[in-house]
């Protein structure tokens, strides 16, 4: 009976093998970690031989052919993005006008007059005010996921908006150095729920085949919000300056016809970005209490006063939109069939049986999270940022700097940056963030079936360090020299597109390491926790390290010693977690 068993397993790969020629399907895994196939023995059952039948036919279905649209539950996505935009608008909107801010609001004598190099004092200040936003989150963002875990998503993730619109508000009228500290920290606090936004995704997309789009959406949402958040930020700061057609003398604005330009954005030069922040942000609050659903287990029937207006309001644009001769009315699925249909196709070596891994997560013993291959997951989740964090708070800078006279620079010792305006480094910045979307949308979904999560990881560990020595010798092109240009932009290029291959790869094999589902909240809060912590330290290192190259006339020393030292040790680490045994 042993040899009948395989002889009609072989039989069916065989038919299966000539199918899947036939239809010219090319059969790869999209699993970020591979799965060891069971070896066939005498003993093998008829269970067995059903799943495996379920699992061949899967396997002749690339990610290719998982479109954008066939994603579930794309409502609850579409929330969840918009919420997503709250921390690259609460954080990376000062980035290109921060070295002109702390200098507008620094004491007169710390400023130019104090300091041969004023840059240097600049650079450490706004290392400071950079690194409060993630040093907040550090705090919150661990007991945020395990508070999710106990008590739900839904709850945090408005709350953390709304604080988020007040800290925006506040942080553009601010006028001082310790106001801005104030706003900055209370805005990290707001946006420790990250890590839950990323909870929920797994919750709301639970089969496999989904996944990866599914963990790409949230970091091509943050690309994107970077991309509007650098752009605004450089070209709405300093408004009579960049935008005089608006605000200046002449500007439409100007109604009270004040001869040097808007009253109230020469008084709150810095105010208009942050509180376009806070609109775009007030959309997001919006929908996410008319229509975020509860996505914890044991708790997905929640329903509150936002969640039933906001299904009066959908059931009566639907009634509007479909009104017509043609108008078919739909029933909408209730959760629990939908959960059902959910459960119903996966394949059945991929379900999860209740009363093994998919248990309560207060049943499960704190201790047990941290796994081994947790513990690694999370050092390569902290490393990316710890680097990735403080290239973005030293460019901005760095370009913001005066050139300075290199005539009789060697090939380590030389100085200044490139003297260019908030406008023109926020639309640099964000014409190359929209490559980085390009590349997530076309080129990473691509990479990632032919070499998988690991391998597109580790072409991006390659590219940080090349970036990270080349990124100094801008100083020395030509103040007008067309060659600075085109070296700059493979500079941002290249650092955008490993940060793009990098963020989703973490992303997924975190989400991988995690011993059950149910304690997901938990394990993003400590990576959320430990890459906060790292996007702290890295701006406040880096910043002291660039201050002190500027001072000894070394500008790349940030560059040769921090940037290039860490990506190294990230891509070192690399290898280390794929040898270890996990």
């Amino acid at each position: 009976m042993v040899w009948q068993r395989r002889s009609i397993l072989s039989l069916y790969n065989l038919s299966m093998t000539r199918h899947t020629a036939a239809r010219g399907d090319t059969a790869s895994s999209s699993n970020d970690i591979e799965t060891p196939v069971p070896s066939i023995s005498p003993a093998v059952d008829t269970a067995w031989e059903e799943s495996r039948t379920v699992e061949a036919s899967n396997a002749t279905k690339t990610p290719s052919e998982v479109r954008w649209r066939d994603l579930p539950n794309k409502d609850q996505l579409f929330i969840l993005a918009l919420c997503r935009l709250s921390e690259p608008l609460s954080n990376v909107c000062l980035l290109p006008y921060i070295f002109y801010l702390v200098r507008s609001v620094l004491p007169t004598s710390e400023d130019d007059t104090s300091t041969d190099n004023p840059a240097a004092r600049i650079s450490e200040y706004s290392g400071v005010l950079v690194a409060a936003f993630p040093l907040a989150q550090c705090i919150i963002s661990l007991p945020w996921g395990r508070l999710s875990d106990k008590h739900g998503r839904r709850y945090s993730i408005i709350g953390g908006l709304f604080i988020s619109v007040i800290s925006n508000i506040g942080f553009g009228l601010s006028r001082s150095f310790g106001a801005l500290l104030f706003w900055r920290v209370l805005a990290g606090l707001a946006n420790g729920n990250v890590s839950i936004m990323r909870t929920v995704t797994a919750e709301v997309v639970r089969e496999r085949k989904y996944q990866t789009k599914a963990f790409l959406l949230l970091p091509l949402v943050f690309n994107s919000g970077m991309v509007l958040s650098l752009a605004l930020g450089g070209c709405l700061a300093e408004p009579v300056v960049n935008l005089p057609a608006l605000f200046g003398p002449d500007g439409i604005f100007n109604s009270s016809g004040n001869p040097d330009g808007v009253a109230w954005a020469l008084e709150y030069p810095y105010a208009l970005p942050a509180l376009l922040n806070a609109f775009l942000l007030c959309t997001a609050l919006f929908l996410a209490v008319l229509g975020l659903k509860e996505t914890l287990h044991g708790k997905e029937e929640h329903s509150d006063c936002g969640l039933r207006i906001g299904t009066v309001i959908g059931r009566l644009v639907t009634r509007l939109w479909n009104r017509g001769p043609e108008y078919h009315k739909y029933a909408m699925m209730q959760d629990t069939e939908e959960a059902t249909f959910l459960n119903a196709s996966q394949p059945k070596s991929e379900k999860v049986e209740p009363s093994t891994t998919m248990t309560d997560p207060m049943k499960m013993p704190f201790r047990d999270i941290w796994t081994r291959k947790v513990f690694l997951s999370l050092v390569s989740f902290g490393l990316l940022p710890l680097h990735n964090s403080a290239f973005m708070h030293i460019f901005p800078v760095y370009l913001s700097s005066p050139p300075a006279d290199n005539s009789e620079a060697t090939i380590f010792a030389f100085s200044g940056g490139l003297g260019l305006r908030s406008a023109t480094i926020g639309v640099w910045l964000a014409a190359f963030g929209i490559g980085g979307i390009l590349l997530q949308l076309f080129i990473y979904p691509r990479l990632q079936k032919r070499i998988g999560t690991r391998g597109v990881f580790r072409i991006a560990l390659f590219l940080f360090p090349v970036t990270y020595l080349a990124a100094p010798y801008l100083s020395l092109l030509a103040r007008d020299h067309a060659a600075r240009w085109v070296f700059l932009g493979f500079i941002v290029c290249a650092q955008i597109m490993a940060r793009t291959m990098a963020i989703p790869s973490t992303v997924i094999l975190l989400t991988e390491a995690a011993p059950s589902r149910t304690v997901l909240g938990t394990i993003h809060g400590a990576g959320n926790m430990l890459a906060s912590l790292a996007r702290a330290v890295g701006p406040a290192v880096g910043g002291y390290v660039f201050a002190l190259g500027v001072e000894e006339g070394v500008i790349g020393l940030v560059w040769w010693l921090f940037l290039v030292g860490v990506s190294l040790c990230a891509l070192v680490w690399s290898y280390v977690t794929e040898n270890s045994k996990v």
